[in-house]
């Protein structure tokens, strides 16, 4: 248990026992003239010592708790800085853990649990826990108002987690799902209501449940980059397994083939749709839980990150009475909540907005909202033939996926339609070539098309950060076209970040408005670098170089710039 951050190894295990104010002496927290006279206070007045120093403010409870594991053989550890399991710490009621004053913190091995405990005497407590868990027990000291606060957080987390029936709103018969729950069930209960309400707070996009070696590795997807949770141990993976798979209404005795489900919870307050999806793997199954805040409000044209001229260029395009508005860029760039920032420019009484997405992420007021449903025949395509029957002013489709949705989107934005909808392309330039090998006639993509973005999604740099100077050098060898160094800033990771060193994300853009000579170049079939050629020379931005101008205003770093642009150059 050596290297671990938060936990203490004692410098002595065995010998005789030392009383707690010389420990307190030999660990530098109070001198010995303040510990001789606490304790003839205490004797006075009936105390037990430690409590008299605490109470006097001669050391914190943080460091009595440390003098009682030096003074047992014990370790120490500091829930404030220890990264504590929370599959362990759901083995137990939160009840028992205020009622002893103990809490499990980690697996050490299989079968041995890691237990923190603020009174190492107390022995009732190790059976008790050792009893309801099956686990043997290994007794570490923490202080117990630390002990206090994880109860309150487990409890906070495990109650903020209602199921609710949203099935009618997903235009489907609603149904009651009898999820199986017994006296035994309860920890995973609690275990899994957990993880999902942990997942929420960070703000998390996905939640993968991972086998590996007989157990489960949790991680959550936090600003595009997936980071460790905790660990499920061997014993508890199929029941945590099946507890998600019963709640998403998935077949637990099917682990052959890949499931979806959907499930609606409310997390303080808040309501939540997951979309659950099974994967059979070498191990077992994985199961990745994707996130979705029903009730966010979407962001404004203004929060997007764009650069001052790229927006106003993207406003003009939105703003306008018909035409075609692609975003494109890969999976989880950010491209949907463009689209929706978009919606919110134009969302004004006297239009009518209509979407087809998949999945409806978030509700707008005023839009009539549309969910595909393959299974019923509602495709993307069957979807927009329909809604362009509605009269609609503003079309917004959640992404173009073959020929005959581009079509219709395209055809619709030449007949008097705004049409808003994502391609998957690298960059701007693409985009139009990309539309034409999809089968699309180019002078109809020349005519229908407006205005392309591509865009890309960078992690915010946390406050934390503190300064560094970028050479010319090392710019040039990856990728950035300078010529000088400047002095920017780096991550450096603290408690409100989780260590990352970065907190939120922000937009990286490439705008690329339709000129004439650039539907000349689309009518020709030109290539995407011929487009990119003509558009550098009309003054486009890169995605690298709108990527280095946030890094020179302090927003991101270089190497995130890198991380999510790779190091080719643009």
């Amino acid at each position: 248990m050596e290297g671990i951050p938060g936990l203490t190894l004692p410098t002595r295990s065995t010998g005789s026992k030392r009383r707690i104010g010389d420990v307190v002496v030999e660990l530098g927290f109070a001198s010995r003239e303040e510990v001789e006279a606490a304790s003839e206070r205490g004797r006075a007045s009936g105390s037990a010592l430690g409590q008299v120093l605490v109470g006097e403010g001669t050391v914190d409870s943080e460091q009595l708790a440390r003098a009682l594991a030096e003074r047992n053989g014990l370790p120490h550890v500091d829930l404030n800085v220890f990264r504590w399991d929370r599959a362990a710490a759901s083995l137990i009621d939160v009840a028992l853990t205020r009622r002893k004053g103990a809490l499990p913190v980690a697996f050490l091995d299989d079968g041995v649990l890691l237990v923190a405990t603020a009174d190492p005497a107390n022995v009732v407590a190790l059976d008790d826990i050792r009893m309801a868990t099956g686990y043997e027990v290994r007794r570490a000291v923490a202080s117990p108002e630390h002990i206090a606060a994880v109860a309150a957080q487990l409890s906070r987390l495990d109650d903020s987690v209602h199921e609710v029936d949203d099935t009618e709103e997903a235009g489907e018969p609603a149904e009651v799902i009898e999820l199986r729950e017994s006296s035994e069930d309860a920890p995973i209960v609690k275990l899994v209501n957990s993880i999902v309400a942990d997942a929420v707070q960070r703000g998390a996009s996905d939640v993968h449940l991972e086998p590996r070696r007989g157990d489960l590795r949790v991680r959550f997807r936090v600003d595009g980059v997936v980071i460790d949770a905790t660990v499920v141990p061997r014993r508890l993976v199929s029941a945590v397994i099946s507890r998600v798979k019963l709640m998403a209404d998935l077949d637990i005795s099917e682990r052959r083939m890949p499931q979806d489900g959907r499930v609606g919870l409310t997390v303080e307050g808040a309501q939540i749709d997951l979309r659950v999806a099974t994967l059979p793997v070498m191990r077992g199954e994985a199961i990745v839980i994707r996130i979705l805040d029903k009730g966010r409000v979407a962001i404004e044209l203004e929060q997007l990150g764009m650069a001052p001229d790229h927006r106003e260029r993207f406003a003009r395009a939105v703003g306008a009475r018909s035409g075609a508005v692609l975003v494109t860029g890969p999976t989880g760039s950010g491209k949907t909540t463009t689209l929706y920032a978009a919606l919110q420019a134009v969302n004004t009484p006297d239009k009518t907005l209509v979407t087809l997405e998949d999945p409806v992420e978030y509700e707008l007021e005023g839009v009539k909202q549309v969910q595909v449903n393959p299974r019923a025949g509602l495709t993307f395509a069957a979807g927009l033939r329909s809604m362009v029957r509605t009269d609609p002013d503003v079309l917004m489709v959640g992404e173009v996926r073959d020929r005959e949705t581009a079509q219709i989107a395209v055809e619709s934005a030449l007949t008097g339609h705004l049409v808003l909808t994502t391609v998957h392309t690298n960059d701007a330039p693409m985009a139009a070539a990309r539309l034409i090998e999809m089968g699309i006639e180019p002078f109809l993509v020349a005519s229908g098309v407006e205005c392309v973005v591509a865009q890309r999604l960078a992690r915010r740099l946390c406050a934390c950060r503190r300064p560094v100077h970028l050479s010319r050098e090392t710019l040039v060898e990856n990728g950035f076209e300078v010529t000088e160094g400047f002095d920017s800033w780096e991550p450096v990771g603290c408690l409100r970040c989780s260590g990352t060193g970065y907190r939120g994300r922000l937009g990286v853009y490439e705008l690329l408005p339709m000129s004439d000579a650039i539907r000349e170049l689309v009518l020709a079939r030109a290539s995407g670098d011929q487009i990119r050629k003509v558009a550098r020379q009309e003054g486009m931005t890169t995605l690298r170089e709108d990527g280095l101008e946030k890094v020179r205003q302090g927003l991101t770093s270089a190497p995130e710039v890198l991380r999510v642009l790779g190091t080719a150059t643009s």
